[in-house]
């Protein structure tokens, strides 16, 4: 293989893969990785981390912790998922993506690995990234686990701090279908010793973490008993939120507008206090400037964000309850004459936890992403229109996009979600 696109056509193609092949790749042991990293001669163990899992608000917080790293001085890693546009957005470095080239020399110099092992197309890609950074020699690396906790392919990790940031109703046929079995899943990224910050208290989850802290003599913080976060002020751009913290109160403005924002900060800012005390040198004025700069400094998209302004389009990748409950909180916070809602949906999506939350009097533009497993549009508005739900059933994610780009009208507003899969293919669209 020659190419950048052989190569990821290779690793789509012949590894089995969650975001197309849902609950069949998900492997329950962590043995593959393990013989991976092995393999690389474990450079999991080359580089400092910190380990970030949750239901929702992982990715937010990974990015705002790998910008703050990196504007203080560190040679930051992220590695997070699924990617959106483009594989490399999962590796990066300082928001650089890893290069075409790393990414070709790693599969064809590891080929009969990989054919040996039979890794997920997740697993293979984590270790790329273990690989990447322990060459870069990153100062710390911030690493988002994938599904769960427990058995995702990134606990292999000895990080500085963990964090959990909230835990939620979703991938119930992996992880459970109660709020306590799904934390015992995230709770697993818990090690011996090792600080974790629970960014939101649930007096549901707060005994499993305790219970696994405990178990593992780890101290564990609960965010936001420590920090209060309140939004002062917000625009298409930027929202000012307070933070009271003991005898202190401070002020930051942050670039991601979305309101659930506001609780991932509280995580973020007690992990920041865990790694100063760790040794890591972060200036009040590195902090305030990287919080204010997130997107341009990791090249985040997807979280609430502002695709045009005529016609007016905001994207969002939540795509379960608490997910769908943050949409519907931040659309009444905007001012528009009718809204259009280009929709899709995964065939293993559990659609009783969002579409009750949906608003009836939207126009809805249903479609299925291009993937094996996307649910079919016409099965979607059937579904839809249990909950009160209509609109015009479209094929293609681009085709409900252009439908209701003619439809709009000055003063309305076009939201694309429900799955991150229509926000990617939007995103690729609107590049």
């Amino acid at each position: 293989m020659h190419t950048y696109t052989e190569v990821i056509d290779y690793l789509y193609s012949r590894l089995p893969m969650f975001t197309r092949d849902g609950a069949s790749a998900f492997k329950k042991d962590l043995d593959n990785t393990l013989a991976l990293c092995e393999a690389f001669d474990n450079p999991q163990h080359k580089f400092k981390s910190i380990h970030v899992a949750g239901t929702n608000g992982k990715g937010s917080s990974s990015h705002m912790l790998a910008a703050i790293l990196a504007n203080a001085g560190y040679k930051t890693g992220l590695y997070t998922s699924p990617h959106l546009v483009d594989f490399r957005e999962r590796i990066r470095i300082n928001g650089a993506q890893i290069s075409e080239q790393f990414v070709v020399d790693y599969v064809n110099n590891n080929q009969d690995l990989i054919e040996d092992v039979q890794p997920s197309f997740f697993e293979a890609t984590v270790v790329m990234a273990f690989d990447y950074f322990a060459k870069e020699q990153v100062d710390i690396a911030i690493i988002e686990v994938g599904l769960g906790g427990r058995l995702d392919s990134t606990n292999v990790i000895s990080p500085e701090v963990c964090l959990i940031t909230n835990i939620g109703m979703d991938h119930m046929n992996l992880l459970g279908d109660t709020l306590e079995e799904i934390a015992g899943e995230k709770a697993g990224i818990i090690k011996p010793h090792i600080p974790v910050v629970i960014s939101e208290s649930h007096e549901i989850t707060a005994p499993v973490f305790i219970a696994k802290a405990n178990l593992e003599k780890a101290p564990i913080i609960f965010a936001d008993q420590k920090i209060k976060a309140n939004r002062l002020e917000k625009d298409a751009l930027m929202q000012r939120i307070g933070i009271s913290k003991e005898w202190e109160t401070k002020v930051y403005d942050l670039d991601l507008t979305g309101s659930y924002q506001v609780k991932n900060i509280a995580g973020v800012l007690a992990v920041v206090d865990q790694i100063r005390q760790k040794g890591f040198a972060i200036s009040d004025e590195q902090l305030i400037y990287a919080l204010a700069n997130v997107q341009k400094l990791t090249g985040f998209q997807g979280r609430w964000q502002t695709l045009s302004t005529d016609p007016l389009i905001i994207c969002d990748t939540g795509h379960n309850e608490d997910g769908i409950k943050e949409v519907i909180k931040n659309l009444n916070e905007v001012s528009y004459n009718k809204l259009h809602i280009v929709i899709g949906a995964m065939k293993d999506k559990d659609l009783d936890h969002m579409l009750p939350y949906l608003p009836k009097d939207a126009i809805y533009y249903f479609s299925n992403p291009d993937m094996p497993r996307a649910m079919e549009a016409e099965e979607l508005a059937e579904k839809a229109k249990g909950y009160g739900l209509s609109g015009r059933v479209c094929g293609s994610v681009i085709q409900a996009l252009n439908e209701a780009k003619s439809a709009y009208l000055p003063g309305d507003l076009i939201f694309v979600g429900g799955s991150n899969f229509v926000v990617a293919e939007v995103l690729q669209q609107m590049k």
